[in-house]
């Protein structure tokens, strides 16, 4: 059987989401090289600094359900080029700030950018893209989440390196610019009709009337997660922060209340809850949530563990990192290939891996404490890590959201990213804690191994999840979409 192709404007579409997509997330990875720079060079304080570093990600996470929400309601390409403005303005700015505060207030702006837009390319995805071709497209952007995590610190480091610690942490940001504006324009350009108005299914007829957006159950779910997240991102301040995180639990709890209710009551919540009823959303949602919390600190403590206790350079400790990106790049295509064919058997399987890739490190780091090993043999393990995660995260996002209807993918895709997000929140700050506790009781190399050991341990409990969703699938099949909804 011919193997189907993308059109010219599935490739269009998916290039103008990804691209932006890509930057967003190198803002995340980016800036933990450049901090120190932007300290000297602005002479900011340490809270400042640490507000650029947790302002955007709050920004980012607490948007993502709103912002795919808006999208589903008034059209994809609307919200997605409103977001391109508002990252396109904020990374101007943040180039361009003159003191610590103008320079919070502009990741601020440019995390709501980011909130905006990443959510889009999901219900582009599945709106525009179907069956063989959908896993392929979301192999692409796993590919770019893996390449964005390894290659943000090396961008950071090398643009400091070129340009000098004054100018070269302002490209870091500037750089994102012409990007945008070339994406709006493109976007302009190549996007069908369909992209710009409200994703109707086939057969329903588009409701006239003021679009209903909850905005009692927005404003809860954002709340509720600013206060979650916003506890481990300042985990080392304590006392009223911590206060913060069961006020944030109460308030999601209370949130799901309420959907249920006004869905009773005859509104559109936020997020329906009967999307929780889809076993393989749920499943998937709950697993990569799991997966992150472990997952996306392995770079930071690689990094930190490098550079405070071995002395190396931050520019080479990032290039550590670069031989796991190309296999991440390598085995994301290839999962795309077979995922619908092989199921969650296939994310199961790359979380094995994953715990191989972990145990070696550790290995090694074992080797440099009792036998002086070298410390360069973590390329070949990471890299091993970066070819399981290929085989997780895209595949798992094409599983997940196999059975979910395009007029609704944007919220939920968007609540599985926040689950991402705040499982990287809680993941880093307990890991980090962690690394730093040992490595002052007794030395970094411990350090490093009892933070793998945990990011392990959280690896562990998502693959159950997936092992569980696995045996719930046995004697039944997955079905395959077999076309697009009208556009």
């Amino acid at each position: 059987m011919a193997k189907q192709q993308m059109t010219g404007v599935q490739k269009a579409i998916l290039a103008v989401v990804l691209v932006p997509v890509f930057m967003s997330l190198l803002s995340i990875s980016s800036i933990n090289v450049i901090l120190p720079s932007v300290q000297e060079s602005l002479d900011a304080s340490n809270t400042a600094i640490q507000w650029v570093l947790s302002g955007y990600t709050l920004a980012f996470g607490v948007l993502l359900v709103a912002g795919g929400r808006a999208g589903d309601t008034f059209g994809r390409g609307k919200l997605f080029v409103a977001g391109l403005v508002l990252f396109g303005l904020g990374s101007l700015l943040a180039g361009f700030a003159l003191n610590g505060p103008m320079l919070v207030a502009a990741r601020l702006l440019t995390g709501f950018g980011s909130g905006l837009l990443n959510p889009q390319t999901v219900g582009f995805i599945q709106q525009f893209f179907d069956g063989p071709l959908r896993a392929r497209a979301f192999a692409s952007f796993g590919s770019v989440v893996g390449v964005s995590v390894a290659i943000g610190p090396v961008l950071g480091g090398g643009l400091i390196a070129l340009a000098g610690p004054d100018w070269g942490w302002r490209w870091t940001f500037l750089v994102n610019v012409p990007i945008a504006v070339l994406a709006i324009i493109v976007a302009y350009r190549t996007f069908p009709k369909a992209a710009w108005v409200r994703h109707v299914p086939e057969g329903a007829s588009a409701e006239p009337g003021k679009p209903d957006l909850d905005p009692v159950g927005t404003v809860a779910f954002t709340l509720g997660t600013l206060l979650v997240m916003w506890t481990f991102l300042e985990i080392d301040a304590g006392g009223i922060y911590w206060a913060m995180l069961p006020v944030g639990i109460a308030i999601l709890f209370w949130w799901v209340w309420w959907e249920r209710r006004y869905k009773r009551r005859g509104g559109a919540p936020m997020v329906d809850m009967a999307l929780f009823r889809n076993r393989p959303y749920r499943n998937g949602s709950l697993l990569i949530s799991l997966f992150f919390t472990g997952s996306t600190s392995v770079w930071v403590t690689v990094a930190i563990f490098l550079q405070t206790g071995h002395g190396i350079s931050a520019l080479t400790a990032a290039l550590v990192g670069v031989p796991s990106a190309i296999a991440t790049t390598i085995s994301s295509q290839i999962a795309g290939r077979y995922v619908l064919a092989a199921g969650r058997a296939m994310v199961a399987w790359g979380m094995s891996v994953t715990l191989l890739a972990l145990s070696s490190s550790m290995l090694v780091i074992i080797g440099v404490q009792l036998w002086d090993w070298s410390i360069w043999w973590l390329i070949a393990t990471l890299s091993l890590l970066g070819v399981a995660q290929g085989f997780i995260v895209s595949p798992n996002q094409t599983l997940s959201l196999i059975e979910v209807p395009a007029h609704v993918s944007g919220v939920a895709g968007a609540v599985m990213q926040t689950g991402q997000r705040v499982g990287t929140s809680v993941g880093t700050a307990i890991i980090t804690s962690t690394l730093f506790g040992v490595a002052a009781a007794y030395s970094w190399n411990w350090a490093f191994i009892s933070a793998f050991g945990i990011i392990m341990l959280l690896v562990g409990i998502a693959m159950t999840v997936a092992i569980i969703d696995i045996r719930g699938t046995r004697g039944t099949q997955t079905a395959v979409p077999q076309g697009r909804e009208a556009q």
